[in-house]
């Protein structure tokens, strides 16, 4: 009798996810066994994590349980660090491994799927590290969404100016997708709630957006991008394109261009980087550190290695010589055709290419703005923010996290916003701390 192949699945992000939803649905029962290694037990749907932090959708809407929806695969909680596919093994540090003494555990694999993602590419910026608020994870944008209300709280509370002025001063480094929706859905949030502030008001607030190059939002292409700029700087956002973050420390973002905002908010969406799992990997590699892969979703030149989205460069047939963007439009079809070709490989059959034209992109600039360019039309406004939303829920994975995410779109519509900050969850024991007469934690904010 055949012994079941061993998948193993690296990653839980969108493609990990999706290939290891389409293999456990289109495998055979006794066919393969389908481990999935994974950080967090959910996916996070990143497209959402601006809404989440505006407070139009809540966190736990932003997520999808893992264990819920992968019913057929064994996940492991924990992290991958090193790769022997010469013996088809991987080392993994799981969430007991440094608590019990063990190390890392060996997982034995067949086939290996490579799709662990990406993290924050940082720069180094002095007090970046110190002071640099992120922008990739839920918990980061509700960490975010919290920091800034805080801060609101801050300057209507004090009376010394300077404490004011940099407390109501927030800057954003990065001028693509995460850096722009982050800004334009808290600007939106903040001016809305400043309504409640007896002491502050919408103009006291004051939103910069850093971007190094010349333009902003380059998915959308320059005629959106610059609207999109008209329409942040209309709202009194001050847009600076090449323009860099020199330092940050001391509370103090100093800028390229010489300016210096005292500010107690510094937001880091400046691009992204392949995960360090690739460079352990031993396997090939490009110039950026992403694998190098065929239009087959295969490694090239390694046998049973497999990977897609962030972590693959992907040659794209539709603009040779180029490769596919590393965005969520390739990556959920990415997964579709990896997990058909790896089937396919397992049963002796031909495997088929990836080949995707670029439908386009959408970015929204908070509640009811927004900026497309899609199959080739420039849609701007409100029907650009709806073609947003739209697209987006059509994306989000399954029809529970689809019809509740809709449902707060329509109850946000109806009712006021929230603007309550719920800071106190970060350091949840803080006060049992103090009632037990320990000294309590300093806040970082």
């Amino acid at each position: 009798m055949t012994q079941p192949a061993r998948i193993l699945v690296v990653g839980g992000g969108y493609v990990g996810m999706y290939t290891a939803l389409c293999l456990q649905r289109k495998l055979k029962a006794g066919e393969a066994e389908i481990t999935v290694v994974t950080p967090d037990p959910y996916m996070t749907y990143q497209p959402f994590l601006p809404e989440a932090a505006a407070g139009s959708i809540s966190p736990r809407h932003v997520v999808v349980p893992l264990r819920r929806l992968l019913g057929r695969c064994r996940l492991v909680i924990g992290e991958v660090t090193s790769l022997d596919h010469a013996r088809r093994t991987a080392s993994v540090v799981t969430l007991s491994s440094p608590e019990d003494g063990t190390g890392s555990v060996e997982i034995p694999y067949d086939e290996l799927v490579l799709a662990p993602g990406s993290v924050s590419r940082t720069l180094p910026v002095p007090g970046l590290a110190e002071y640099g608020i992120g922008f990739k994870t839920v918990e980061e944008a509700i960490g975010l969404r919290n920091h800034v209300i805080e801060q609101m709280d801050i300057a209507s509370a004090t009376r010394d100016p300077a404490i004011r002025d940099a407390a109501l001063t927030f800057v954003f480094v990065g001028g693509g997708y995460a850096g722009v929706e982050a800004l334009g859905e808290l600007e939106d949030m903040a001016h809305y709630a400043a309504r409640y502030y007896h002491n502050v008001k919408a103009e006291d607030l004051r939103w910069i957006l850093v971007e190094a190059t010349g333009r902003i939002l380059p998915e959308v292409g320059e005629k959106m991008g610059r609207y999109a700029i008209r329409e942040l700087r209309g709202r009194g956002v001050d847009v600076r394109l090449e323009t860099r973050l020199e330092s940050c420390e001391d509370r103090v973002a100093v800028l390229s261009d010489g300016s210096r905002f005292p500010t107690r908010t510094v937001v880091w969406t400046a691009g992204v980087r392949p995960a360090p799992v690739l460079a352990a990997s031993g396997l090939p590699l490009n110039a950026r550190g992403r694998l190098a892969c065929t239009a087959r979703l295969t490694v090239d030149g390694v046998d049973h290695a497999w990977a897609a989205g962030d972590a693959a460069a992907v040659p794209d047939l539709t603009a040779p010589g180029t490769e596919c963007a590393p965005n969520a439009q390739h990556a959920v079809r990415q997964a579709k055709i990896l997990a058909e070709n790896l089937i396919a490989s397992l049963r002796s059959r031909p495997l088929k290419e990836y080949e995707h034209k670029y439908a386009g992109s959408v970015a929204s600039l908070g509640l009811h703005k927004g900026v497309a360019h899609v199959y080739g039309r420039k849609v701007k406004g409100y029907p650009a923010w709806l073609m947003h939303r739209a697209y987006h829920l059509s994306r989000v994975p399954t029809a529970n996290r689809k019809a509740r995410v809709l449902a707060e779109w329509t109850l946000s519509g109806l009712f006021k916003r929230e603007i309550v900050s719920l800071g106190s969850l970060e350091h949840p024991r803080a006060e049992f701390e103090l009632a037990a007469g320990r000294e309590r934690p300093k806040e970082s904010s």
